[in-house]
């Protein structure tokens, strides 16, 4: 008897459909439109590039004057209200 092989799980097509940053965020990730996931990798890289994880706190994210515009003026946001205040600046 064979045995059936296990697929590989599909990711979430809501997640691989292009979005489109609003003007604030391009600033931070780019203009151009892409899936969440790409969006979350670039945000991730510009947060270690400039140094603005916590020190203390990894789970906060210190915001430079890009992010803040992106952050609605906050200076400091975990990183979950940050995925929170992203969507908010994404246009599907």
């Amino acid at each position: 008897m064979a045995t059936k092989k296990k697929s590989a799980r599909k990711p979430n097509a809501a997640f691989l459909k292009p979005v489109q940053p609003d003007e604030k965020l391009a600033a931070v990730v780019g203009s151009k439109p892409l899936p969440r996931t790409e969006l979350t990798k670039k945000l991730w890289v510009y947060i270690k590039k400039h140094g603005l994880q916590d020190k203390k706190k990894r789970i906060m994210i210190n915001a430079d004057d890009a992010l803040k515009k992106v952050f609605n003026g906050k200076s400091q946001v975990s990183m979950f209200e940050m995925t929170k205040l992203v969507s908010n600046h994404l246009e599907d």
